[in-house]
């Protein structure tokens, strides 16, 4: 018996997705803004998971309930800023928001963005591929900036278009980025305590990872394993990681495998190769590289230095 087809449904244009919201037709077929309190939109997952061809930043300001987001359901207060990449899933089980009142709803389309430096820039914004839980969390005086700057955007949008109307857009929307840029770093900030305790716990994982001897089986570690374990995605952790230690993920895994190889050069007599097998590397070479790269010396260097130090 054939299995039903469980895939999300593609919206590849604009104009699907606001007839699948209950709106009228974009305006332009690039880029819309929808003031969700005028407004008020059927939700898109009553109808499954979907996904999106475009971008879509998702500003709530009013309610309180739940927001199927990414693979769950978010439950959210005043003042929430989501944002989806194209290709992400969204929605899940097929019951619509509740509760969610006010706000505002951008969906841009890559191809407004073609030709211009955001088409590249935006792609390294970390924010577009955190989790559900990952959202950015507004204060008032956040939310009011964000209110503000989509009001300058609906009023671009509906009372001209023009030549240079887009370029007015691209400067506006990267703007909002730049904001959620500098809010998510308030949040990290304000979440410290938090985030020290998380990274006792990554290092932690580390620590048990190597004592396992995992990478004789598993290879190194990586930041993929390393965001499964805390539940967070990978970006998320490692700009969580950066505004708290300088390091994303990546840096900080190479940090402590150092420290470890130290370890086991100073206190062992086991070869620069046996080490490096140990820790995961299928090359020792690769492993000399990596370790003069992090100390500007190499493991033998390093392993005569401390020897002629005792």
């Amino acid at each position: 018996m054939k299995k039903p087809d469980t895939a999300p449904h593609r919206f590849n244009s604009l104009a699907e997705a606001h007839e699948a919201l209950g709106l009228p037709k974009p305006q332009h077929p690039l880029i819309s803004l929808v003031d969700a309190t005028a407004h008020p939109m059927r939700a898109a997952s009553a109808d499954g998971p979907h996904v999106l061809s475009f971008y879509k930043m998702a500003l709530k300001t009013g309610g309180a309930g739940q927001l199927p987001y990414g693979q769950g359901r978010y439950d959210f207060t005043d003042g929430s800023l989501l944002l989806a990449a194209p290709g992400q899933v969204l929605g899940v089980g097929g019951t619509p928001e509740v509760g969610c009142q006010g706000g505002w709803v951008l969906l841009v389309h890559p191809d407004f963005l073609l030709g211009y430096p955001l088409a590249k820039t935006i792609k390294q914004h970390g924010f577009f591929s955190y989790a559900t839980d990952e959202a950015l969390h507004l204060s008032e005086k956040e939310q009011a900036t964000l209110v503000a700057l989509f009001w300058n955007m609906a009023e671009e949008l509906n009372s001209r278009l023009d030549a240079l109307s887009q370029e007015v857009l691209l400067a506006q929307l990267e703007l909002l980025l730049t904001y959620a840029q500098r809010f998510y770093q308030r949040q990290f900030l304000t979440r410290r305590p938090a985030t020290r305790a998380l990274l006792q716990q990554v290092d932690e994982l580390l620590d048990a990872y190597f004592d396992a001897q995992q990478p004789l089986v598993r290879g190194l570690p990586s930041v993929q394993y390393l965001a499964e374990q805390v539940h967070m995605t990978p970006s998320y952790l490692s700009d969580l990681l950066r505004s708290f230690t300088g390091q994303n993920a990546q840096q900080h895994i190479h940090h402590r495998l150092i420290e470890r190889a130290k370890e086991r050069l100073a206190a062992t007599s086991l070869t620069v190769g046996e080490i490096a097998y140990e820790l995961g590397f299928e090359h020792a070479q690769s492993f000399s590289q990596l370790f003069k790269a992090k100390t500007s010396t190499t493991p033998l260097a390093f392993r005569r230095s401390f020897a002629s130090r005792r």
